[in-house]
């Protein structure tokens, strides 16, 4: 499921949802990732203060990952993700390409932290997946990989800790603002 949360700043047209979730769908299969994706594209207010709450960084940022806790042994929903439209736009202006290109490079790194990838931890294994899906999902270059191109330690998104609540659990509480 996709949920805008932005404005119509950027026009129908830049932004496909049926595009993006399609795009979603074939990531997922790809990873592979079994279970449902809630996307929220939103600014870089909202994924401040989602980044400041969850992560305890007062910055914004591109993506954020929210693994579903499991219970139960079984889980029929994978996690949400989170994507500041305003930074993807401003990177797919750097980059020179479309801003549904950059959503698309973001939904695939979200969805690979959320099938359990940590490029911070697993010596390379995600940024050697993400090149091989994201040649296979028609990207001309992954988030790993380009951040290591242009001298960046890490790329960021959430941490992966049992404390995490996915945004649709936390908004069923009355957790997010």
């Amino acid at each position: 499921m996709i949920e805008a949360a932005i404005g119509e700043q950027f026009g129908r047209a830049t932004l496909s949802k049926r595009r993006l979730t399609q795009f979603l769908a074939s990531a997922r299969t790809a990873a592979p990732l079994s279970g449902s994706v809630s996307v929220l594209l939103t600014g870089d207010e909202e994924i401040r203060r989602l980044n400041r709450e969850f992560r305890h960084k007062d910055k914004s940022t591109d993506v954020l990952s929210f693994p579903a806790m499991e219970i139960g042994g079984r889980t029929k929903i994978a996690g949400d993700l989170a994507i500041s439209v305003e930074t993807a736009a401003r990177e797919a202006k750097t980059r020179g390409h479309e801003l549904m290109v950059e959503l698309e490079t973001l939904v695939l790194h979200g969805v690979l932290h959320l099938a359990g990838y940590d490029h911070e931890t697993d010596a390379g294994e995600m940024a050697r997946k993400e090149e091989t899906l994201r040649r296979k999902l028609g990207l001309s270059q992954g988030l790993i990989a380009r951040a290591a191109a242009s001298g960046v330690k890490s790329v960021t998104r959430a941490k992966k800790a049992a404390k995490k609540v996915p945004l649709k659990a936390a908004a069923k509480r009355g957790r997010t603002r």
